[in-house]
């Protein structure tokens, strides 16, 4: 059952039971008050015809010491007859409770009467023949004799009341639920619109709509569980889109990957079968153990570099002080014996916050990857320059340089913007991806500018420790 239908279906059920019974409260109250009123006419009735009696008793003719039963029975018939609208209905007894008088259709029990006491006044309400009456009773005290004075007092009309108040409260209660319901399901339906946004807005997501958001249609609690809602549809849209772009750059990784694993083993498997099934003359066989070799160094420095990458994501950054010069001397120590390329360095003494391991791979492949661009005899300037808010290390080549399209994707493991110039030089495109892994631990980014034909400069910024070496003197 929906939550709309359980609102109503539980608001009319509450609304039916206070009305029930309120209606049925207030109709009891209004029959027992007329009751009450009614028994209050039939006890004055009683004691008006208890006080005509004895005035009737007392202008009996004397003849005897004690009123006769006769004069008894004279005097109650009279009485009857004398009511207005109508007989009364009234029975007279004498001390033993034995009946003098009756009249036509009194056919009360003795109940009342075998209660009732000397100087007492009582009463009760019975049914007789399908008719409700006020029976009461009181005591006669006339000429030595002590008689029982009971009348009926018809109050049918009383109780008929009731059950017309009772039909009527019930029809007007249907009236009234029938109204609630058409009420009620219309707030309800409107208290309820926000959660069936919400219902519909899951189900859209669910399905892979990941863009839909719920319409917010008020600002009142349910609002703000809208506005909550569609926050974490845009926070789960985000994970579910970098999710998916990791899952596509891991396919894209193990693609490229085995692809550049494809191309190396192809040419070792080939020339070394071609070594193992045949003669080759000296030339043939130099020729074809130096593609095995350079296709075999190919494979050992993609995998030092991917070794590289997963090592430094697992083990992260061990920041310290570090002089800049010593980051400079190592790389100028490593490239040292690098053939027909001119290496310049210009940097300023500093203390640089790094791990000098880590910063010190960056360098190395930021100036290899320079040498794989520039032709023989170029010129990479390698700079190191104190800058606001931190240290700036440079790369610059002025070599064949990078289209713009491709600079956001030169970060990306395996992607090589020349690959037939790469391969020639032993390149697999892990270079940049590690240092971009490397400088993310450092809380920086790698910053490429490349102009096709002219060169690129490649750079990153580090937090300078806030002093300087023993002087400030630049050096190359």
């Amino acid at each position: 059952m929906k939550f709309s239908q359980k609102l109503l279906l539980w608001t009319t059920i509450i609304i039916a039971l206070t009305l029930g019974f309120s209606g049925y409260f207030f109709v009891s109250h209004v029959f027992q008050t007329s009751l009450e009123r009614e028994a209050g006419q039939a006890m004055d009735e009683n004691n008006i015809l208890r006080f005509a009696f004895e005035t009737a008793a007392l202008n009996v003719p004397v003849k005897y010491d004690i009123l006769q039963n006769s004069s008894v029975e004279q005097i109650a018939a009279n009485l009857e007859s004398g009511g207005q609208g109508g007989r009364r209905l009234l029975r007279i007894s004498d001390e033993y409770r034995q009946t003098l008088y009756a009249g036509d259709g009194f056919d009360a029990d003795d109940t009342l009467l075998e209660l009732s006491g000397e100087d007492q006044y009582s009463y009760c309400v019975i049914s007789l023949n399908g008719r409700y009456y006020i029976h009461t009773g009181s005591t006669i005290n006339a000429l030595g004799r002590v008689l029982y004075l009971e009348t009926l007092r018809d109050v049918s009309q009383v109780f008929e009341e009731r059950e017309t108040g009772f039909a009527v409260y019930r029809r007007l209660t249907a009236l009234m639920l029938l109204l609630d319901i058409i009420i009620m399901y219309i707030i309800s339906s409107r208290l309820t619109k926000p959660i069936r946004l919400l219902v519909h807005a899951t189900k859209r997501i669910a399905a892979g709509d990941y863009g839909y958001r719920a319409r917010q249609v008020s600002d009142d609690e349910l609002g703000s569980l809208t506005q909550d809602y569609n926050r974490m549809a845009e926070t789960l849209e985000q994970n579910i889109e970098s999710l998916e772009h990791e899952v596509q750059a891991r396919e894209d990784f193990v693609g490229a990957f085995a692809h550049e694993l494809k191309t190396p083993l192809t040419s070792i498997i080939g020339y070394a079968d071609m070594l193992r099934s045949r003669r080759l003359d000296e030339e043939q066989s130099i020729l074809s153990a130096n593609y095995i070799y350079t296709e075999g160094k190919r494979l050992e420095t993609m995998s030092l570099r991917l070794l590289d990458i997963i090592v430094t994501r697992k083990e992260g950054a061990k920041i310290q002080e570090t002089p800049a010069e010593v980051l400079f001397a190592y790389v100028r120590s490593l490239f040292s014996t690098q053939e027909g390329m001119e290496l310049v360095f210009d940097y300023d003494r500093a203390v640089v916050s790094a791990d000098a391991g880590l910063i010190q791979t960056v360098l190395a492949n930021l100036i290899d990857n320079a040498c794989k661009a520039s032709e023989n005899g170029g010129r990479i300037e390698v700079t190191g320059r104190r800058v606001p808010g931190g240290y700036r290390f440079q790369v610059e080549d002025h070599g064949i340089g990078i289209p713009a399209q491709e600079l956001s994707k030169i970060t990306q493991a395996f992607y090589m913007v020349d690959k037939s110039r790469s391969r020639s030089r032993n390149g697999a495109g892990l270079g940049l991806a590690l240092c971009t892994e490397i400088l993310a631990l450092h809380h920086t980014e790698l910053e490429i500018d490349s102009t096709p034909g002219e060169g690129t400069r490649a750079g990153f910024v580090l937090a300078d420790a806030g002093r300087e070496a023993e002087d400030e003197e630049t050096h190359s």
